[in-house]
């Protein structure tokens, strides 16, 4: 009896502590996934932040951007290039694979394997979109944006901590 209960403790622990992100797309099996980064993008006048989440599939991985708009015509519309901390580009193309809830729009985008293995070895420095919508919507609402990783928006020079995420030290241990 004694046994038992720290057995049964030790199992409920086990289980949150290895509690993990998903992504599930259109109702497909969920894919274990980083945590939800919110990248700054200060041309967007909206709300100034994209939230971006990666998992990893059987063929590679999959980029998922959510965003919020002021209007339920705003969608994120358009090929996505991932930019890299070592100067290369992820061109992501759109297999129009899109939702939208609650005032936010969320685009799907996949990458290769070869892709994948770029990711695992360097960290996303900025990913470029495009905002598409119905000509009733404002033009800071839509157009062409850059949301960079930053930890934090404001910082002093004095700082020095790590201001960007370690998405390269997460996707690889996906």
């Amino acid at each position: 009896m004694n046994f038992k209960l720290p057995l049964l403790l030790l199992f409920f622990i086990s289980t949150f502590a290895s509690a993990q992100q998903t992504i599930s797309v259109k109702g497909s099996a969920p894919y274990p996934a980083t945590q939800e980064y919110t990248f700054i993008c200060e041309k967007y006048a909206y709300s100034g932040e994209i939230n971006v989440q990666i998992a990893k599939t059987e063929k590679g991985g999959i980029l998922k951007l959510t965003v919020s708009t002021g209007s339920d015509k705003a969608r994120i519309a358009g090929g996505v290039y991932v930019d890299l901390t070592n100067a290369d580009v992820i061109a992501c193309t759109d297999k129009n694979v899109k939702e939208s809830a609650d005032g936010k729009t969320t685009a799907y985008y996949y990458f290769t394997p070869a892709e994948w293995l770029k990711l695992k070895k360097t960290d996303i420095y900025a990913i470029r979109f495009i905002i598409a919508g119905g000509p009733d919507i404002s033009g800071n609402l839509t157009g062409h944006f850059t949301a960079y990783s930053k930890v934090k928006y404001f910082s002093t020079a004095f700082d020095k901590t790590k201001k960007t995420f370690d998405t390269a030290k997460e996707i690889s241990v996906l």
